[in-house]
């Protein structure tokens, strides 16, 4: 870096601070008074003007040149701001910046001129109007990072939701196909076999019986244990071997619940020598119907799944805020991060009070917290509980989120809302979860919390009682 003071008004520097995109139109004398006090400087391409975690020693209002600022917030390192010559960074006047959230680096060779922290402090006095495009420059800058925190985190949060999403979906969506691929092959075996069982020509008492046995048994095959299918199978097995019987299906009529009894009876109706062709059209369609059964089940959970993300996200409803159910909201979440909680060994509960008022938000919004409070509760207790529970008190509703974890130390539960703060690991964590849940939190006029006692971590949200509802006719 190279500099060199500038102790006049110098012709050339004031001329380009009156081109100045940004400062160019205050009174003269302002221009000139920065001439006075600024230092000119140059940053070569890569240099850093200001580190991350190190002080802001001043003002920079950049003549020439880019400056970048770039994050990783768990998804990589990516651009979060950036300065042109015309533009004015670094400490500014009222701001209570003390260490930027990382590097400043001139992506191009960069002149600015720079005024330290102390010449600005007179600035506020001396440079009323100066003073007030440093404010306005200012109060654009926390829209910008604000606006890029919490498109940082939504992403994220979205980060979360495609992976547990993509988890939920998979087994279900793995046994419709895998159900129906095995279901054509089934069919033609049923086909054959009903053909066989038509030949018989049996009479409509004895297909009457045959039909009232195969329906009582249960579908789907899951609902005996496979110790219990094995032990009927050997005892459907020993019986048919007995007599001789071949070519019978046994697992398929096993996992049916069928019984040496069951054959018994079959004897008496049709007679042994129908056992065959009659037992094996009974076992096709019984594997039939656990097919369908299954992939009946495994479409309805991905349907519960699509309803649950839906409500999640709040899709297809407006921006507007209206009365929001609590009850469901939590339990979607809970729903959506099923996965991510099994995958751990978290087994988590929720109990709702009967008849929870609603609260006037943003569901959308509202249901941000929740995961994230949810997403943190997992993390901290592998192998434990968490608990949801939600409930009114006077006109207030509370929800709390405990784990079991070990807790969060002192020092640490005193930073747990500050932005970027995060004790997960680079790349697990964007340190700006629970500082955006309590900003959404305070938007809703409610109030986020969090204490550890010798039972583990609570986080408190609470907030009023919807008003809208009472007015709704």
């Amino acid at each position: 870096m190279t500099a060199s003071a500038v102790s006049s008004a110098d012709s050339a520097l004031l001329a380009r601070l009156v081109a100045h995109r940004t400062i160019g139109g205050v009174p003269l004398e302002q221009l000139e008074w920065l001439c006075r006090v600024g230092h000119l400087e140059t940053l070569e391409e890569g240099q850093i003007l200001t580190r991350s975690g190190l002080p802001v020693l001043g003002l920079y209002v950049l003549l020439d040149g880019y400056l970048t600022l770039s994050l990783d917030r768990g998804a990589g390192l990516h651009l979060v701001a950036e300065w042109h010559g015309g533009d004015v960074t670094g400490m500014l006047p009222y701001s209570r910046l003390s260490t930027p959230p990382g590097d400043v680096v001139a992506a191009k060779r960069t002149e600015y001129l720079f005024i330290p922290v102390p010449a600005i402090k007179r600035m506020i006095h001396e440079c009323h109007e100066l003073t007030e495009v440093m404010v306005h420059v200012m109060l654009d800058r926390v829209r910008v990072f604000k606006s890029s925190e919490l498109f940082d985190e939504k992403m994220a949060s979205l980060g979360r939701l495609a992976a547990g999403l993509a988890h939920e979906l998979n087994n279900p969506a793995s046994a419709v196909a895998r159900s129906a691929r095995t279901l054509v092959a089934e069919l033609e075996k049923l086909d054959d076999s009903t053909k066989r069982f038509c030949q018989l020509n049996l009479s409509d008492t004895q297909c009457f019986s045959i039909a009232a046995l195969r329906d009582e048994r249960p579908i789907p095959a899951q609902a005996l244990s496979p110790m219990e299918i094995a032990d009927g199978e050997d005892a459907l097995s020993g019986w048919l071997d007995a007599r001789g019987v071949q070519g019978v299906p046994v697992e398929e009529l096993a996992a049916s619940a069928f019984a040496p009894a069951d054959l018994d009876a079959l004897e008496q109706r049709i007679g042994a020598d129908k056992l065959a062709p009659v037992l094996s059209h009974i076992a096709a369609g019984q594997t039939v119907r656990r097919l369908a059964a299954e992939i009946n089940m495994a479409a309805t959970r991905i349907h519960a799944l699509v309803d649950a993300v839906k409500g999640f996200t709040y899709m297809d409803q407006g921006s507007a805020m209206k009365p929001i159910a609590i009850g469901r909201g939590l339990t979607d979440t809970v729903t959506v991060l099923g996965s991510k909680a099994r995958s751990k060994s978290v087994e988590v509960r929720v109990e709702m009070q009967p008849n929870l008022p609603a609260v006037d938000g943003y569901g959308g919004e509202l249901n941000q917290v929740w995961s994230n409070l949810l997403d943190n509760a997992i993390d901290a207790s592998p192998k434990g509980r968490v608990r949801i529970s939600a409930g009114v008190e006077r006109d207030k509703v509370i929800v709390r989120v405990i784990d079991d974890g070990p807790g969060i130390p002192a020092e640490t539960l005193a930073r747990i809302f500050d932005p970027f703060f995060t004790t997960k690991p680079v790349g697990e964590g964007t340190g700006l979860g629970l500082d955006i849940a309590r900003r959404i939190v305070l938007r809703h006029h409610g109030d986020l919390d969090a204490s550890v006692d010798a039972t583990g971590t609570t986080f408190r949200v609470t907030l009023p009682v919807s008003k809208l509802a009472a007015q709704t006719p």
